[in-house]
């Protein structure tokens, strides 16, 4: 899997970023309908900075799985390799 940047709108509650509400990938807005799962990875050390991952379905039915990367305040969405290159395998 590869990553790739992209901007969310979050609800900011308690903490800031808390959860993903949509999010704009290569240029379309995503409404997201459902948050199916989350978990972080990561621990308190500072060398292994603490990643929250947010499996999602958006308002059209497709499931995404975003990142937010805290110590740098930078989301980013997980790619099967099969969508890095347009769906074209050598």
């Amino acid at each position: 899997m590869r990553t790739e940047a992209v901007s969310v709108e979050c609800y900011s509650g308690f903490k800031s970023n808390e959860r993903p509400r949509a999010f704009v990938f290569r240029g379309k807005r995503h409404g997201i309908r459902e948050i199916l799962d989350r978990w972080y990875e990561g621990t308190a050390d500072p060398r292994s900075p603490r990643v929250n991952y947010f499996k999602v379905r958006t308002e059209g039915g497709e499931e995404y799985l975003l990142g937010y990367h805290g110590l740098f305040d930078r989301w980013s969405i997980l790619l099967p390799d099969e969508q890095r290159d347009g769906g074209n395998r050598p």
